[in-house]
Parts: C-alpha cells; sequence; structure tokens
C-alpha cells in the first residue's frame, strides 16, 4: 500500500468519526452524514486508483446499484423504511460474505490468520444477510411477525453454531497445517450454508414487537462483518468504517434493552407474544368514544399538550398534520410536546425521522424520563397509533407480558385522546388497558382524516 492510499484511508478514518459523533445531535446530523458520506467517497476513490484492478464489472456494479438505490429512494414509503433498513442492512452482510468467498475461492497459501478472518466474515456477514431477510419479511407482513417456536429450537441453534465453528476451524487447521488453504471446500461450504441458515433460525423466534432491537442487532452484525472483510483483504479504512458500524450498533442495542427493561439474551430467545393470551388480567371499563369537532373543545381550552406517535402514525402519513396541529396549539397559547419512546415504531428512531421530515422543532421532541414526572400537569396527551409504548399493563399488572417495561405514562394526563382505527392490540399482541381508563376518550378513524379535522376546527375559530 503506498503512502498516499495510507493518508487518504487516516482522513477517511477521520471523518468516518467526526461525521458519528455530529449524527449524535439532530442540529449537526445532516452536516454529519455529509462529512461521513465525503469519507466514503475519499476511501472509494483511494481504493479504485490503487491500480491492478479490473473496472468493467466495478463499473457495472456501480450503474446497477446507483439505478436501485435511486428507485427505491423515489418509492419507498416512510411507512416502508423500517423493512428498508433492514434490507440495507442484509446487502451489507452480504457483500461482506461474498467478498470472503470469493478470497477463499482464490486464495493461495492464505496463513491461519487470513483463514480466520475469512471464516468470521462469511459467519457473520451470512447469518446478517438471511437474518435480514426474515425481518424485513416480518416486517413488510409477508410472513407472520409474531415469534416461530418450536421444541429444541435453542438447542438446535447452539448445535449449528457449534458444527459452523467446528468447520471453520478445520478451515483454519488446513491453512495452518498446509501452509495455506489448500482447498477444503465441503468445510468451507459447511460454513457458508449453515451461516445463511442460522440466521434464519435465530430471527424467526423474535416477535414482531422487538423488531427495533432485532435491526439494530443485525445492523452492528453487518458492521461486524465487514471489519472482518477488512482484514481479509487488507484494508485498514473497512476495518475502521465496520468496526464503528458495529460497536455503534451494539450500543444501540443496549439503549433499546435497557428501554424497555428486557437484557438482550431475554429478545433472543424469549418468544416475546407468543403466549401473549396467557398472560395479563382483562381490563375493566367501558370505551368512550370522541368526535374530532368534541375533541377541539377540550384543546382550545389546553395550556399543555403531549403528542405521543406511534407507528399508527407512519401509517397514517399523520406527521405533517401532527405538526400543523402542534402549531395551532402553540398559536393558542399551549405548551406542546413530542414524547418520543425508543422503541416507537418499527426501527430505531423511527419517530424522529418522521417528525423531522415534518420540521417539527428538536427542542420539542423528548424522552419518557422528562415528561413522566410532570405527566399530571398535562391537560391533554394524544396518543397517534402507539399502543404497547403506553399500555399501563406494563406497570399495574405483573402478570402482563408487557410487566416492567418503561412507559409513557399518558394514563396519568388529565386527559388522553387515543387516536386509532380500531381496539385491536398492537405489535405485541397485548389488550390496552389504557383504552378503558375514565380519562381516556377513544378518536376512532384515519389519524391523518382526524388530525386536519382538528386543524380545520382551529382555523376556523
Amino acid at each position: 500500500m503506498e503512502a498516499w492510499q495510507t493518508f487518504a484511508y487516516i482522513v477517511a478514518s477521520i471523518l468516518f468519526i467526526t461525521g458519528l459523533k455530529m449524527l449524535g445531535r439532530a442540529q449537526t446530523a445532516k452536516r454529519g452524514n455529509a462529512v461521513s458520506a465525503v469519507g466514503m467517497l475519499i476511501a472509494v476513490v483511494a481504493t479504485l486508483l490503487a491500480g491492478g484492478l479490473d473496472y468493467t464489472w466495478i463499473l457495472v456494479g456501480l450503474v446497477v446499484g446507483t439505478a436501485i438505490g435511486a428507485i427505491a429512494a423515489r418509492r419507498v414509503q416512510m411507512t416502508e423504511m423500517p423493512e428498508m433498513v433492514a434490507l440495507l442492512n442484509g446487502s451489507g452482510g452480504l457483500a461482506s460474505m461474498l467478498v470472503g468467498w470469493a478470497e477463499y475461492v482464490r486464495a493461495d497459501g492464505v496463513d491461519t490468520f487470513s483463514a480466520v478472518a475469512i471464516v468470521l466474515t462469511v459467519l457473520v456477514g451470512g447469518l446478517a444477510a438471511s437474518g435480514s431477510v426474515i425481518a424485513f419479511a416480518k416486517l413488510s407482513g409477508r410472513i407472520d411477525g409474531k415469534p416461530f417456536l418450536f421444541k429444541g429450537q435453542k438447542i438446535l441453534n447452539a448445535a449449528i453454531l457449534a458444527l459452523a465453528l467446528l468447520a471453520g476451524t478445520v478451515v483454519a487447521l488446513d491453512a495452518a497445517l498446509a501452509g495455506g488453504v489448500t482447498g477444503v471446500t465441503v468445510a468451507f461450504g459447511v460454513v457458508l450454508v449453515l451461516a445463511l441458515v442460522l440466521g434464519v433460525l435465530a430471527v424467526i423466534p423474535i416477535g414482531g414487537a422487538d423488531m427495533p432491537i432485532v435491526v439494530s442487532l443485525l445492523n452492528s452484525y453487518s458492521g461486524v462483518a465487514a471489519a472482518m472483510a477488512g482484514f481479509v483483504i487488507d484494508n485498514n479504512v473497512l476495518v475502521v468504517a465496520g468496526s464503528l458500524v458495529g460497536a455503534s450498533g451494539l450500543i444501540l442495542t443496549n439503549i433499546m434493552c435497557k428501554a424497555m427493561n428486557r437484557s438482550l439474551a431475554n429478545v433472543l430467545f424469549g418468544g416475546f407474544g407468543a403466549t401473549v393470551s396467557a398472560g395479563g388480567a382483562a381490563a375493566q371499563g367501558e370505551v368512550k368514544p370522541l368526535t374530532p369537532d368534541d375533541a377541539y373543545f377540550i384543546l382550545e381550552a389546553a395550556n399543555s399538550v403531549v403528542f405521543v406517535p406511534g407507528y399508527g402514525m407512519a401509517v397514517a402519513q399523520a406527521q405533517h398534520v401532527v405538526k400543523e396541529l402542534a402549531d395551532q396549539l402553540a398559536k393558542n397559547g399551549a405548551e406542546v410536546r413530542h414524547a418520543i419512546h425508543p422503541v416507537a415504531g418499527r426501527m430505531p428512531g423511527h419517530m424522529n425521522v418522521l417528525l423531522a421530515e415534518a420540521n417539527v422543532p428538536y427542542e420539542q421532541l423528548v424522552e419518557p424520563e422528562d415528561v413522566n414526572p410532570a405527566m399530571e400537569s398535562v391537560d391533554v396527551a394524544i396518543v397517534i397509533g402507539a399502543n404497547d409504548v403506553v399500555n399501563p399493563a406494563a406497570k399495574e399488572d405483573p402478570s402482563s407480558p408487557l410487566w416492567g417495561m418503561p412507559i409513557i405514562e399518558v394514563d396519568r394526563a388529565r386527559t388522553c385522546f387515543v387516536l386509532k382505527r380500531s381496539m385491536n392490540p398492537g405489535f405485541s399482541g397485548v389488550d390496552n388497558a389504557l383504552f378503558l381508563k375514565d380519562n381516556t376518550r377513544m378518536i376512532f378513524g384515519d389519524a391523518k382524516s382526524t388530525i386536519t379535522a382538528m386543524v380545520a376546527a382551529f382555523k376556523e375559530s
């Protein structure tokens, strides 16, 4: 590697780290994304100018990839973004797996370290690729979002992982004893196939309510696979970039697990949602419906309003009218905030992305621990399609599967509006006692139409 290329990789790495740090704040996130993109451009150009490359297939890949990306950017709706992110994670894992496979096929005298790196690249990359496809299928409704469990599942997964590691050990030992990989294709093929199988079996027992955590974890896997691929092809900037993605994904996974008061092991092996009907006490009370016109009169007199968005807001594409209603409330003298639960929606930061798209001021976004202590002073809490993250069973019913999960305590507000199409439970399948609380009013119908009617009432007044 020439000195100029090493220098370019160092610059790119610095830009990656700087951009990642800037992504931690909404005010600098856009610039951080641009800084990281410049770093990637430098890394790619430095790699392509190294010489000794056949640019034919590189150009073909560039054209095809650009076309796919441009079409996806225009056609994929915001409601489909979680499954799109899952596919992108899978693409990264698949790319790393193919790099490891290609290096193994053309290997000539690969040492033990490189052989181990190849095995780990294929194992982790294959797991991330097939696991992401299953996550995509669950998020998009192509397969049932409920956990798929069977007897001896954990033992089978452990046995497959052990067999894959054993086969990988055979590949590495062959490199050590023979002075290089000599074509133990059967052992390598076992690693390749079992990695893909393990990805499927690792994700199917995870319920739809845990998909935000799974997407974050798969993102971490794809980063680790990329870092391993960097060792395989001796590319330092790929090692740095993969390590950053792997570490940040794991940190985010840990944050989201804490937000649900559950361990990662419980998410991966607990089968949350598979036996919901067996747990939880029956809620008592009756539904009290409300019309948008009547809701307007309550909002018009409110001094403090908290919006709690959920996946229903994404489905209805209601983020822009939510911004309009918030503006009307602010003009009327009300304090407006948007309470965002870390696992609301179908991917990490889903609600933040939607509200940012609607230009909701970042200062209005608050976390549960910021708003819960003062919830009793909130005049109106407006729940828009959120379900599990506001379910009071998490703090009131020890027999509920949600017990112990931190929630946004809208049940303590003076009045709570719940905007939903029906009384159906959330993604976890747990019935929501909030709907039957004395201070709750259900406003049935499309969230966008309902909020639009409220905005119109404010404008007419």
